[in-house]
């Protein structure tokens, strides 16, 4: 990649390139919104259906997802600033690499087309389930705490309704 690139680029260019996103994965994509003097993240969940020009400076993928009834495509440069970060729902096996037929077919065609992948669904459920696991010390060290919290809670309810 240019150097020139790699200066003016935010992105972790390295985490991107190891990122393997192929058509069929279902992704999350956060991407930051300016709106006004505002920014904000949103997230755009949907199907890969492309991906062109491979890692290189220029590639970009097409993510599409149905809302309210109607088919929305988004085309995202990999090394884009504007995408804070890309999150794999799931992983299935298709045949083709451009899936431009899907969108002609009904969402239930599209789900029997695509075969899931189990074991790889499950490996990345477990890979986002495991940060959030907390020790047994560290839960008994939070319990007090936790008690105090929802006893001042309660009170505040109770107080409220009155």
């Amino acid at each position: 990649m240019n150097t020139a690139i790699k200066e003016f680029s935010s992105v972790n260019i390295a985490e991107r390139q190891s990122m393997d996103i192929r058509p069929g994965d279902t992704i999350r994509v956060w991407e930051r919104v300016t709106e006004g003097e505002k920014t904000r993240l949103q997230a755009f969940e949907g199907l890969v259906i492309a991906r062109k020009h491979g890692r290189e400076a220029g590639g970009t993928f097409i993510v599409r997802k149905i809302a309210s009834g109607v088919g929305v495509e988004r085309t995202y440069f990999l090394y884009s600033p504007l995408v804070e970060k890309i999150e794999l729902i799931r992983r299935s096996k298709v045949r083709r690499a451009k899936l431009y037929y899907i969108r002609t077919r009904a969402a239930r065609e599209t789900r029997h087309k695509m075969k899931a992948m189990r074991a790889v669904n499950k490996m990345i459920a477990d890979e986002s389930a495991a940060p959030t696991t907390e020790t047994a010390e560290e839960t008994e060290a939070d319990a007090p705490a936790k008690e105090q919290e929802t006893k001042n809670k309660s009170a505040a309810a109770t107080h409220k309704n009155s």
